[in-house]
């Protein structure tokens, strides 16, 4: 543990507070154009995964705790359990549903992701922001339906349901945002 100032935690950083440790969701620094800056962190509690938003004065001290971070591929699911392995090493880890939360649905069998984790516990993911997934059902092509920002429902082969432009047909390969499942582009594989 290290001791900064509230201002400079960021994302992705654990926190320790009242001897419990936090992951850091988002941190905002406000500057009032009158008054005492001050942050804004919404946070995760690892134990538990409880949710809390705290407010700090920027100059306010912090215990920041260092976490280990390592490339991971993606193997299997098992049950409410990811499986991932280290490459260099081959060491799997199994990752809990509450870790991975509403990315999950995005993990393709070995898509590397970064794995953070604290005293050999995982308490954190990052996959990367694209993944490409082929369109599994969606509605026919209507012939005049050429408006170009116009888009239609379509299922993709992961599960998800987002809206795709009026020219994807059902077997097509498409490249979706993780973030939202939002389509960026067709793709070019």
């Amino acid at each position: 543990m290290v001791s900064v100032i509230a201002s400079s935690v960021r994302k992705g950083n654990v926190i320790e507070k009242d001897g419990k440790l936090y992951l850091v969701l988002t941190a905002e620094n406000i500057h009032p154009g009158k008054g005492t800056p001050v942050t804004h962190l919404e946070m995760r509690r690892i134990s538990d995964g409880v949710k809390t938003v705290e407010r700090l004065r920027t100059t306010d001290s912090i215990e920041k705790a260092f976490i280990d971070q390592g490339n991971y591929n993606y193997l299997y699911q098992d049950g409410d359990h990811y499986v991932f392995m280290q490459p260099e090493t081959f060491d799997q880890v199994s990752v809990g549903l509450d870790v991975i939360g509403d990315r999950a649905p995005y993990l393709t069998e070995n898509m590397q992701v970064q794995l953070q984790s604290f005293e050999g516990r995982p308490i954190s993911i990052e996959i990367p922001q694209r993944a490409t997934f082929e369109v599994v059902e969606t509605e026919p092509v209507m012939k005049g339906q050429t408006a170009s920002g116009s888009f239609k429902p379509a299922l993709l082969s992961n599960g998800v349901r987002t809206m795709v432009p009026t020219h994807i047909v059902a077997g097509t390969r498409i490249v979706v945002q993780t973030e939202d499942g939002s389509y960026v582009e067709r793709a070019k594989d």
